[in-house]
């Protein structure tokens, strides 16, 4: 059996780990176009501040290649698949065959079409170690930094650089800070943390057009800055599996075995899209844990074992200047919510189930409202009122803890 992996993040990583519990020695190819060993991305915000180093912030150990009997190529791309054929063409020209592919490319960041773009001096992404690396090289004491986007990408980059450069501004035409995760009064709070931090913001406005170093909003504001980050969004890459006649939508089309439309073609991670648990929705989910599950149930179905992601669910946990946030599931239905200095909750319910979560501040066990949403635990089974005001194992029935600690008694 041959597998080749074409991408080398979380769900590659995954992938290669399943394929060992069914497959001990048949050879596994891994693709990337990268150059380097493979990293966290989470973590590219940190090595700019300062709080890692790109050792630390390595995946898997140095020897992870060696030690699953894996060949690395490294700094090639795949340009095509021929699935009649099971070969795929690298940008070399090079084909290579396969008995079982799969394909984890990830997603790219969207630069949209701004006039005067091209006369920005100096302008960049942020979503590779090599986007760090070139951010590095540009930061300076006396640099003002402007990021489109209030996203979960812009805002790791404000708060990786603040205080290795002059000033950090903002701008989203939302009228909120993190719209895709966070309500009116979470996003305040987030916000209200961060300006504290020295992180300016210009919400529901954004830039018309650049003339050189300067950005014209469409509110009429002119904002001169010395480097320019675009963080509005990133986009699935599907085209090798579109080009190869391959189901997609917004990202590569899978079930729950994580196969595509493709025989013998699997997808995994950021590319794809997948049923969210809460919505019964397909959707894009861009998290690193959702990846790495994908990735491993590929790589188990690949080497012939059985294995179902079904539980896929829309989770983020993410932090800003020391604020905790985590957020999970869909929010519609009924809500309940408490706030307090540097602490907001809100909890969603709907067909008498936890259906999504808000939690700024204290996120503490956490895990067992996320737990309830994917095992989409009846509300009337639990002492909803007694875990409502905190997570905790004494809201659910005896024979419930012992199984959730293992069997042991609760």
């Amino acid at each position: 059996m041959k597998y080749i992996i074409i991408g080398n993040s979380a769900a590659a990583v995954g992938c290669i780990e399943g394929i060992r519990r069914q497959d001990a020695d048949s050879p596994v190819t891994v693709i990337s176009a990268e150059r380097y060993h493979t990293y966290s991305r989470p973590l590219i915000s940190y090595l700019l501040a300062g709080k890692t180093t790109e050792r630390k912030m390595k995946y898997r150990p140095e020897s992870f290649y060696s030690d699953n009997r894996c060949k690395l190529i490294a700094g090639k791309t795949v340009i095509s698949i021929q699935p009649d054929k099971k070969t795929v063409t690298l940008s070399d020209g090079k084909s290579l065959d396969y008995d079982k592919l799969l394909v984890a490319t990830g997603s790219t960041p969207f630069v949209p079409p701004i006039a005067g773009l091209d006369s920005v001096t100096r302008k960049t992404t942020f979503l590779s170690l090599d986007d760090a690396k070139g951010l590095e090289q540009s930061i300076a004491k006396d640099c003002r930094v402007l990021i489109l986007g209030a996203g979960l990408i812009g805002l790791k980059c404000a708060e990786g650089i603040n205080k290795r450069v002059q000033s950090v501004t903002v701008v989203d035409m939302a009228d909120r800070i993190l719209p895709s995760i966070l309500d009116q009064a979470g996003a305040a709070m987030v916000k209200s943390h961060m300006e504290k931090k020295g992180i300016q913001f210009l919400l529901s406005d954004s830039v018309q057009e650049f003339r050189g170093d300067l950005a014209i909003l469409k509110s009429g504001k002119k904002i001169p800055f010395d480097l320019l980050v675009i963080a509005v969004g990133v986009r699935s890459n599907t085209a090798l599996v579109a080009n190869a006649g391959g189901e997609v939508g917004r990202g590569i089309a899978v079930n729950d075995r994580c196969e595509t439309s493709l025989p013998d073609v699997y997808a995994a991670g950021d590319c794809t899209e997948c049923k969210e648990v809460t919505s019964g929705e397909r959707r894009v989910l861009a998290l690193l844990p959702n990846a790495y599950m994908q990735g491993e149930c590929a790589g188990v179905n690949m080497a012939g074992g059985s294995a179902h992601y079904d539980k896929a669910i829309a989770m983020n946990a993410i932090g800003f200047f020391g604020l905790h946030i985590l957020t999970a599931g869909s929010y519609e239905g009924e809500d309940y919510i408490t706030k307090s200095a540097g602490v907001y909750k809100r909890l969603f319910c709907k067909d008498n189930r936890l259906c999504g979560y808000i939690l700024i501040g204290d996120v503490a066990r956490a895990g067992i409202y996320t737990q309830m949403i994917k095992d989409r635990t009846p509300l009337d089974t639990v002492d909803f009122e007694l875990i409502k005001e905190k997570p905790q194992l004494m809201a659910f029935s005896r024979a419930r803890r012992k199984e959730m600690l293992g069997g042991e008694s609760a």
